[in-house]
């Protein structure tokens, strides 16, 4: 999905093969276990999944279940000394990294990586640091198709810097959800839906339906909070709550901050902020109507700022900055940036889904402006990153 396109419809509709997806499929090399940036952070990294259910509504996609359920996982800072006993976390499991795998997601060709043998830098199961008192809360929210772990890199950061962070997989609208039951759910009700939209004209009206189900999903996370698994609730400060997401993540985290107060600061990588793609401009979405009255920051992939991102920094009277990853695509958001070179792909994939910068820096940038953002409006601590361009990031543009 791109920034200047209503991209949910992209997004969930099936992406054919690419040539070297192709080929590599037909070479039938072994699937790598991909290797994600290690977090730089003081803390070791825990992180627990749970099934939440919201039974005081239908589901939205599948009516005839008079429930909504929802998988997620939290990861936080870890005691010291308490990874013996306690693997190291899947990047998927294994119902869901099937799935994927078949999709064969964003010029990743099928077979080329392994998901579920991918490691991540967390601890499953692993006892929450309790020093310090309670910590910062985050909910991090996928682009549109993609599951809760596409920002893995991002999340274990902030874990490692001393926050708790809430990943959510929007059920039928993510890939592949697994619940603990064994049972896989995927975004076919979702793509039904688009494809029906797409025939009767009324697109911008399912993209609105689609945000207003990630709010509400959004609202229960956060009414959850005090019932989060493995004694979590205790750990978290509800009080100090931020909300970051990547293409539709970042349209939720600005819609939710916009319908429910008690998130305090926002981040939005790279996500439009209107309900439909062409003419940009037309169709624009409550907050960039109204702004927001509290800290946002936009961080865009390398094209010009749209309308929708101009219209909300115009009418927002909190603090808010733009930022712009010079050279980069939307994907460079998420961990494709680690993820797709390891898969064996041409560099015009690679720049495809990337862009020209990088990888690595893609994700460091990042990591950086998001932690420095957090840190000054739920920590109180500004190192000043966000008063001026640096020399530490010459990738990093700020445009408003």
């Amino acid at each position: 999905m791109g920034l200047a396109a209503a991209g949910l419809t992209a997004a969930l509709l099936p992406l054919p093969a690419t040539a070297s997806a192709r080929a590599a499929t037909a070479a039938g090399s072994a699937a790598v276990a991909a290797q994600l940036l290690a977090p730089t952070g003081p803390y070791a990294i825990g992180t627990v999944s749970a099934r939440l259910v919201d039974r005081s509504r239908h589901d939205p996609w599948v009516p005839a279940q008079p429930y909504r359920e929802l998988m997620v996982s939290v990861w936080y800072p870890a005691a010291p000394g308490s990874g013996g006993g306690h693997a190291r976390a899947r990047y998927m499991t294994p119902g869901a990294a099937a799935r994927w795998d078949a999709a064969a997601p964003h010029g990743i060709p099928k077979g080329a990586l392994d998901f579920a043998a991918t490691r991540t830098h967390a601890r499953e199961g692993a006892p929450a640091d309790t020093r310090g008192g309670r910590r910062p809360v985050l909910v991090y929210a996928a682009g549109a198709g993609d599951p809760r772990t596409w920002g893995t890199a991002l999340v274990e950061e902030m874990a490692s810097r001393g926050y708790v962070v809430v990943t959510v997989d929007h059920t039928y609208e993510s890939p592949a959800v697994q619940f603990p039951d064994g049972s896989v759910k995927d975004f076919g009700p979702v793509m039904k839906a688009f494809e029906e939209a797409e025939k009767n004209h009324t697109v911008p009206e399912l993209l609105k339906k689609t945000t207003d189900v990630r709010v509400a999903d959004s609202t229960f996370l956060l009414d959850s909070l005090g019932s989060l698994p493995h004694g979590l609730s205790g750990v978290v400060d509800r009080r100090r709550v931020g909300m970051v997401g990547h293409s539709a993540g970042g349209i939720a985290a600005a819609q939710t901050m916009y319908e429910d107060r008690r998130v305090r600061a926002g981040v939005d990588l790279d996500g439009t902020l209107e309900f439909n793609p062409e003419p940009l401009g037309t169709n624009l979405m409550p907050v960039a109507r109204h702004g927001l009255d509290r800290p946002f920051l936009l961080m865009g992939s390398d094209r010009p700022t749209e309308p929708s991102w101009r219209a909300f920094l115009s009418h927002s009277t909190g603090w808010k900055r733009n930022l712009t990853l010079r050279g980069s695509q939307h994907q460079a958001y998420t961990d494709l940036s680690a993820l797709l070179p390891q898969a064996g792909v041409d560099r015009q994939t690679v720049e495809k889904n990337i862009g020209t910068i990088d990888p690595r820096r893609a994700v460091t940038a990042q990591r950086a402006h998001v932690a420095s953002f957090f840190d000054r409006w739920l920590k109180g601590k500004d190192d000043g990153l966000l008063a001026a361009p640096s020399g530490r990031y010459p990738e990093v543009e700020f445009t408003g």
